[in-house]
């Protein structure tokens, strides 16, 4: 019975001490020690809690519908320049994606292609490029614009997945000859639907007045956007006349059908994906094998 009391007696004291005054301990001592018999009670629960699965956020770039979209208009590139580059592009883009043509003329595009109607204005060629930009695209997601004269010959995967939510476009192949040069080029750029609306809407207002003033439509695209922009890395993308191919001579044809004078192969960097084809020659003029064998 004497054991069975000072067991007692010892239990209490300890459930006593752990609830009320120690001798000798000070105001702070015991608000120091129970600080650390809660922080010992919520470590015990933590641990026997079974543990959950984390379920991450999708991001942006996962959850955003992604579209790559080219623009045809007129006769200068027919219907088999977009097939071709709807070829290219499946080939060498792994994510999930829709393609569109944007173009007044559907004739002898694959059937299975998105087609979209152009604004009514009085406009033609490049000068459509501004309603990428539209806020009423009727597209909502990231989109990548692709113009028709260029060779995609490697995974373009990097240009949505790249600093996603960011305004993409090409320093101007000028930059072969003047370092640091900050106009752009307009052949391939990324955008969310609306981003830089200024670039549409202003237009849309001023359009004679614009189109009067300046060259083509990414002189007007660099004046419009002053700020939030980026150029995709250099290597990326490359002028095939001027940075693949070393400006090699053309022949003396007339526009539009010249060829370089003497076919050879380009100089293709370790992480160049897209060859672009500005001015002459087109693809579909040249006769450099290297064209013939990727340009499909």
């Amino acid at each position: 019975m004497l054991e069975q009391s000072a067991q007692s007696t010892e239990q209490t004291a300890q459930s006593m001490k752990a609830k009320t005054y120690i001798p000798g301990e000070t105001k702070e001592q015991r608000k120091q020690r129970k600080r650390n018999e809660k922080a010992q009670k919520n470590a015990k629960i933590v641990a026997e809690k079974p543990q959950e699965t984390v379920v991450e956020k999708p991001t942006f770039i996962n959850s955003q519908p992604k579209y790559v979209v080219c623009l045809k208009y007129g006769t200068k590139y027919d219907a088999s320049y977009v097939n071709k580059l709807y070829d290219m592009v499946t080939r060498n883009l792994t994510l999930e994606h829709e393609f569109v043509c944007f173009t007044e003329d559907t004739e002898g595009l694959y059937p299975h292609i998105r087609t979209e109607s152009l604004p009514d204005l009085p406009i033609s060629g490049w000068w459509y490029k501004p309603y990428f930009f539209a806020p009423s695209l009727p597209l909502t997601g990231t989109i990548l614009f692709l113009d028709l004269d260029m060779i995609i010959f490697r995974n373009i995967d990097k240009l949505f997945t790249h600093d996603p939510n960011n305004f993409y476009i090409i320093r101007d192949f000028n930059r072969h000859v003047i370092k640091n040069y900050q106009k752009f080029n307009s052949s391939i750029f990324r955008l969310n639907t609306g981003q830089h609306s200024e670039v549409w809407t202003n237009f849309k207002s001023n359009a004679d007045s614009i189109m009067r003033r300046y060259h083509g439509d990414q002189d007007w695209i660099r004046v419009a956007v002053t700020q939030n922009f980026n150029f995709w890395p250099d290597e990326w993308i490359q002028s095939y006349k001027w940075e693949m191919r070393g400006k090699a001579k053309l022949n003396s044809k007339p526009k539009g059908q010249r060829d370089f004078l003497h076919n050879g192969l380009p100089d293709i960097k370790a992480d160049t994906r897209i060859a672009v084809f500005h001015g002459d020659p087109n693809p579909h003029n040249c006769k450099d094998q290297w064209v013939l064998d990727n340009w499909k």
